[in-house]
């Protein structure tokens, strides 16, 4: 005796009939999308406490791989493997724990590292730029790099007084443009729904 499923409840089997779900559940796309773009404006009211709440993020996020390291570590078959990979396991639960106890000094160090990334990507694409045929867009590829360029010396320059607000004020940024790129999505479907 076997069951039928309904059609209705099956996932869908190509993109044509993914997007008519999701136009389905367009509102609720707008939805998400509002309440992501609300929390980002709220963490901008408080970059300060966005920056710790980013920390914490990332303290967790590196006490998780450290426990997956050692959990690899115990799977290991070899004695230099083991060693390897629950030491490696052991220094990220240090580096989580750390970040987790004194939040202002990860916060300084993960602003340092944001700063110089910034600066030595943006110089990247500024040497991308120049190589790059003429006639298409390097001049675009060049203004990105100078901006981010820019951008990370700015941070350094300000460092260690950034590193109370830089986090934050990223982490309420990215909320934002998600949140606005959601209710672009769902809106977009919705107007495909009418049309």
């Amino acid at each position: 005796m076997s069951e039928t499923i309904p059609s209705s409840s099956l996932p869908p089997h190509n993109l044509g009939s993914s997007i008519v779900a999701l136009r389905a559940r367009a509102g609720w796309i707008i939805a998400f999308g509002g309440l992501i773009a609300l929390l980002g404006f709220l963490a901008l009211g408080s970059v300060v406490l966005a920056t710790l709440v980013s920390v914490y993020f990332v303290g967790f996020m590196i006490i998780l791989a450290g426990i997956a390291e050692i959990g690899i570590g115990f799977h290991n078959k070899t004695w230099g493997g083991f060693v390897l990979w629950i030491l490696l396991g052991l220094i990220y639960l240090g580096a989580g724990v750390s970040a987790l106890m004194n939040p202002l000094l990860a916060a300084g160090i993960l602003t340092l590292f944001l700063g110089a990334f910034l600066t030595a990507s943006g110089v990247m694409r500024i040497i991308l730029g120049f190589q790059m045929k003429a006639g298409s867009a390097w001049w675009l590829v060049v203004l990105s790099g100078v901006i981010t360029t820019l951008l990370g010396m700015i941070i350094l320059a300000h460092w260690p007084i950034s590193s109370i607000y830089v986090l934050g004020l990223f982490l309420s940024l990215d909320l934002m443009f998600a949140g606005t790129g959601w209710i672009g999505l769902g809106m977009a479907l919705r107007r495909h729904t009418h049309s």
